[in-house]
């Protein structure tokens, strides 16, 4: 039988755990999260006009750049990934003060100092706004600001999804696989497969572990799509759990070409997360050919849900997950972008769980002033 389990390391802690439990949550994720959510829900759909803005700071920002694409061909509306951190500097840029909007807000506690800020200007600026809360933490800010408002809705994750550790892992992915059940694509049987392709990811821990230890100084995520914003996460995440150590970088496959490519030398590795459209398909396999061509088979790692063509050399490839959009697949992909940056993180000396012991950096943002807004 497999190991179930990433395994069990003196410093990795709580986020050695957490991103272990990933596929027991999202299970219940689904299994919970839709309940009472469509009486709040279905009017507001229904809304001529509706705006639907994704908002989030941090990895919560990159949920919403992962979600909207599969949320704009689901629902028919105009569909935006906006971080709060932009909502807040620019208000006036981004809310539209005529434009029906359901303000869809991420967050693992809810008490980043731009997150209510944010739905505080949305009742502002806006004449017509619901908010969907989707939370880790009922005693957050968010939580507690939107508890009972008729015009919100909250929605918690289980409880086990509240991170401890200073990154975001289940409590990102819970959130993720939230959204997609409430306004997307998925239904249970998906999440059955997501939970499915996330076991097999961690059933490959040594393989991943293998990658970290190398201890590359430079990491690139490449995705199309959906999976740039999976990317841009990937290589958060590795960069936080390094403390810095390591360079990291994001991009889609094209635009790599286009100057950020240069960033490329022996010490590099590339992650390229493979599309499961074939027509965006057919991009990543070029530009998996074209690296592997400058930097040989071993400075590349790709992730896909099919076989890609034995002229592009390997591929982890996750089965079971066939018909699903990229918006969805990157649930399991991400847990492979979580394996990789602990494992760097653990070869790299450092404590996965605080990797910042002397606080330059806080696991909840902390000294941000928000400043009132004049008309």
């Amino acid at each position: 039988m497999p190991d179930q389990h990433i395994p069990d390391q003196a410093d990795g802690g709580a986020t050695v755990l957490e991103i272990g439990q990933q596929p027991e949550a999202w299970r219940e994720v689904a299994a919970t999260v839709g309940a009472h959510a469509g009486e709040f829900l279905a009017p507001v759909l229904q809304r001529d006009g509706l705006r639907i803005v994704l908002t989030g700071a941090g990895s919560s920002a990159f949920i919403g750049e992962i979600a909207a694409p599969a949320l704009r061909r689901t629902l028919g509306h105009r569909v935006e990934a906006i971080a709060t951190t932009d909502i807040v500097a620019r208000p006036h840029d981004h809310l539209d003060r005529t434009t029906p909007t359901l303000l869809v807000s991420f967050g693992r506690s809810g008490n980043s100092p731009e997150s209510l800020a944010t739905t505080d200007l949305a009742d502002a600026l806006i004449e017509e706004v619901w908010h969907l809360v989707v939370t880790c933490d009922p005693d957050g800010a968010l939580s507690r600001g939107h508890a009972g408002r008729s015009r919100s809705l909250v929605v918690q994750m289980p409880e086990r999804t509240n991170d401890t550790g200073f990154a975001m892992t289940s409590s990102l992915t819970s959130m993720l696989l939230a959204c997609l059940v409430l306004l997307g694509p998925t239904d249970a049987a998906d999440a059955q497969a997501l939970a499915r392709a996330a076991q097999y990811v961690l059933d490959r821990k040594a393989q991943i572990r293998n990658l970290a230890i190398s201890k590359k100084q430079r990491f690139v995520y490449l995705g199309s799509g959906p999976l740039q914003g999976l990317a841009r996460e990937s290589a958060l995440k590795l960069l936080e759990l390094t403390a810095g150590e390591v360079v990291t970088y994001f991009d889609s496959p094209l635009g790599f070409r286009h100057g950020p490519k240069s960033v490329l030398d022996a010490d590099t590795l590339v992650v390229v997360f493979a599309s499961t459209d074939p027509h965006t398909r057919r991009y990543d396999l070029d530009i998996i050919a074209e690296i592997r061509a400058q930097l040989g088979a071993d400075a590349l790692t790709v992730l896909s849900t099919t076989a890609i063509p034995e002229s592009h050399g390997p591929a982890i490839v996750i089965p079971g997950l066939d018909g699903l959009d990229d918006s969805m697949v990157a649930l399991p992909y991400l847990v492979f972008a979580q394996c990789l940056a602990l494992f760097a993180s653990l070869e790299y000396g450092k404590t996965p769980d605080n990797p910042f012991p002397s606080g330059e950096v806080s696991r909840v943002v902390k000294g941000v002033t928000i400043y009132p807004m004049h008309n």
